[in-house]
């Protein structure tokens, strides 16, 4: 028993270690002013709809949507690796003091992210429902406590049935969540009955994990997934060495390449619009500030603080695209011609002017009914321009 302790809190250390050294990158001091801003504008905006809302708004199903979801989706982290399906198999009978722990840890892991949303929407229910402050707060701790239950149930589910069809199971379980919480906000006791289900399907399933083996294939793929996951997003904001990008053909963009002519000074040019368009980092990259930015500009009604937001990501953008396609280190076949050194930097630049003007064309577009908007492709230009002049 000590032995698997000693395991999990080894591996646990570890992955913690893991964590925080890309996560420094993450939120760095240009990224955590942005942060600010966005929740100091979404937070007045909140409450200035608040004073218009309707009564009649479906706040309890709404919540329940959002919730339920969120709980329904309790994904196990077992923090368990490849060899561990060969090196392990002689501890299979300690296995369940692992799992225990990994349970735990995916509980109170993914119980943050459901109860600060429900939190936040609480002035909403004071404001279109008659609940007491009891009522609000025993909603809570019904949404931890259906937490709980899922994360055992989908853990069970995937350990029973190796992972087959896990979405059929994890949509039962939503609707059983989100009804639960409607219920529960409309009629607390009411709410209890759905517990109960919850809890039965659980121990159902429990039942069935003490007659298989460890699935050790599947719950190691599933970490390995969810790691390369949180690596991918890491590399956004910093080079992750053991990270290997994937390709896509994205043919529908090949029209792009037919605006470089034929020339040997466009050689750079061709391979910097190739290696953007097709590498999912670089592509995806612009693709999600982009649209981060256009759904602020789209929201946010105080002009102030939409061109701080537009202009962090701007300002990210071009950075992060930037030293992306400069420090591209694999041999490229323009290596063996004669091609001036600074032709890729000119091409680089020349990309990301006009990929600052797609972001700010399309961010103008969506910010179109906000007060002053025709400022916002200026500083997303502006700011695009600047940061590709003085980075280095």
């Amino acid at each position: 028993m000590n032995s698997m302790h000693s395991v999990w809190a080894k591996r646990f250390e570890h992955y913690i270690g893991e964590v925080m050294k890309y996560m420094r990158f993450v939120f760095t001091g240009h990224i955590a002013i942005v942060l600010v801003f966005i929740a100091g504008a979404g937070g007045y905006q909140y409450s200035e709809w608040l004073k218009v809302v309707q009564p009649d708004f479906p706040a309890e199903w709404l919540i329940a949507l959002v919730i339920g979801f969120l709980v329904a989706l309790s994904r196990p982290v077992t923090l368990l690796k490849e060899p561990d399906q060969v090196y392990l198999l002689p501890l299979e009978s300690q296995m369940p003091n692992y799992f225990k722990k990994a349970m735990n840890w995916t509980f109170w892991s993914q119980l943050l992210l459901p109860v600060v949303l429900y939190i936040i929407t609480i002035p909403l229910l004071k404001e279109v429902t008659t609940l007491s402050v009891a009522e609000i707060w025993l909603t809570a701790l019904f949404i931890a406590v259906l937490k709980f239950i899922n994360v055992r149930a989908e853990f069970n589910y995937r350990y029973a049935n190796r992972g087959n069809a896990v979405l059929m199971d994890r949509f039962v379980r939503a609707i059983v969540s989100i009804i639960g919480i409607q219920m529960t906000l409309a009629d607390g006791l009411i709410g209890v009955v759905f517990l109960v289900m919850m809890a039965y399907y659980t121990v159902t399933l429990k039942k069935k994990v003490q007659d298989n083996p460890v699935p050790y294939e599947h719950f190691i793929k599933l970490e390995q997934n969810r790691m390369m996951r949180f690596y991918r997003f890491a590399n956004y904001f910093t080079d992750v060495p053991h990270l290997k990008g994937s390709v896509k053909r994205r043919a529908w963009l090949d029209i792009a390449y037919k605006a470089i002519s034929y020339k040997k000074e466009n050689t750079q040019a061709y391979l910097i619009y190739r290696t953007f368009i097709r590498t999912d980092d670089h592509f995806y990259l612009w693709v999600r500030l982009t649209a981060i930015s256009a759904v602020v500009a789209m929201f946010i009604t105080i002009p102030f603080v939409t061109w701080i937001v537009v202009g962090a990501l701007a300002f990210a953008t071009t950075l992060q695209l930037k030293y992306a396609l400069m420090s591209a280190g694999d041999f490229r076949m323009d290596m063996l011609y004669p091609i001036p050194r600074d032709t890729r930097k000119q091409a680089v630049a020349k990309l990301l002017r006009q990929l600052s003007i797609v972001q700010a064309i399309i961010v103008t577009l969506c910010a179109v009914m906000q007060p002053q908007f025709y400022f916002i492709p200026i500083v997303i230009i502006a700011v695009s321009e600047l940061t590709m002049r003085m980075s280095k």
